[in-house]
């Protein structure tokens, strides 16, 4: 879990980014910068590399990556927030399976 505290800061990151990105065309580049200006998670996207993540984990190789992201009110003191439960039983019984 990420908690982004000033949208504006990681925007303006990124397009300080795409702007030193020699090797990014002129029309992507555009495209590029309207992305991360309207959405965090593009600019989030720009900043951070998957590959650089996992790179030095032994046995590790990256095949793909994505990326998602939702608004949440996270409250840190609330027993829904216990990360050590398994989301994935949570889920089930909400749908009625288990």
């Amino acid at each position: 879990m990420l908690e982004v505290q000033d949208d504006d800061e990681v925007a303006k990151a990124a397009l300080r980014r795409i702007a030193e990105d020699p090797e990014l065309p002129e029309g992507e580049r555009t495209q590029a910068e309207g992305a991360v200006t309207e959405d965090t998670a593009e600019a989030l996207a720009y900043l951070v590399d998957p590959f650089d993540l996992v790179s030095e984990v032994p046995g590790v190789e990256l095949q793909q990556a994505s990326w998602s992201s939702e608004r949440i009110d996270y409250d840190p003191d609330s027993p829904d927030w216990d990360l050590d439960e398994d989301d994935g039983a949570d889920d089930e019984e909400e749908d009625g399976i288990g």
